[in-house]
């Protein structure tokens, strides 16, 4: 069990949210990271672009549903589909709706998620498992999104929702039966006990305007402070299986034997 859990530890991809809005040192703080490009905000899109490892796209439907802003799903396809030709392109997000049922949901997905490659569906929180199965079972890869009552990520609920999650998602063993990837999920105290393949939030673009949180002598340019909060995200990676809250002492223990 020793060797099968050390072949499973792999790098999570951490992909940091735009834009970061300041414009000659982007390229300082996108250079060799992995970047999450909203189509309800692109202003990054050309600096990721050129400069980034990887970049994904997100449909941008949270930030539509806050602000009451109606979306075109046709036109973002078309984004997607030129976008989708670049070579450090990885995966897109199915259209969405927040709120929606399972049937808006679902018929989003047949309508556009077979017309471009890499195409991953959300899951929201408070869909049923039973549809959860389905998205697992029909995609390699699958995105999780806090949602309804669930939609603060890490509080104590959130937690045993994401245990029911874990075990649709996850084998008798732990291991992801798909690839998973967490929708606002950087929090290291967060993704660091769950087997994502990739993660995504804008904690450092955010908090890159925070400046007392750097002390006496925070870095002179937002991106410079923004690439000291992505460094420390950076530092940390997934747990490589899904262990159930109360178990993670026998797991490290049973790892020494």
């Amino acid at each position: 069990m020793q060797e099968m859990r050390k072949g499973l530890v792999r790098d999570m991809i951490h992909y940091h949210g735009s834009p970061l809005g300041t414009a000659q040192d982007l390229p300082t703080f996108y250079t060799g990271r992995h970047a999450l490009v909203s189509y309800a905000h692109p202003g990054d899109l050309g600096v990721i672009m050129e400069c980034a490892q990887t970049f994904c796209l997100d449909n941008g439907a949270f930030s539509f549903w806050k602000s009451g802003t109606p979306v075109d799903w046709d036109a973002y396809i078309v984004w997607v589909k030129a976008l989708s030709r670049h070579p450090n392109f990885d995966f897109w997000l199915i259209p969405d709706v927040i709120d929606g049922t399972e049937d808006d949901n679902w018929r989003l997905m047949f309508k556009y998620g077979r017309s471009i490659p890499y195409a991953v569906p959300v899951y929201h929180f408070h869909e049923s498992l039973e549809y959860l199965e389905k998205l697992v079972v029909n995609y390699p890869r699958i995105a999780l999104g806090s949602s309804a009552q669930w939609a603060t990520v890490g509080t104590e609920s959130w937690w045993s929702r994401m245990a029911e999650i874990m075990s649709v998602c996850c084998d008798s063993d732990g291991i992801p039966r798909t690839k998973l990837h967490g929708l606002r999920m950087l929090d290291t105290g967060v993704f660091s006990r769950l087997p994502l393949s990739s993660a995504d939030s804008c904690n450092a673009v955010i908090n890159s305007k925070a400046i007392k949180r750097f002390g006496m002598y925070p870095p002179g340019s937002k991106a410079g402070r923004a690439a000291v909060i992505a460094n420390r995200i950076e530092a940390h990676n997934c747990c490589p299986i899904w262990i159930p809250h109360g178990q993670e002492a026998f797991q490290f223990h049973s790892a020494e034997l």
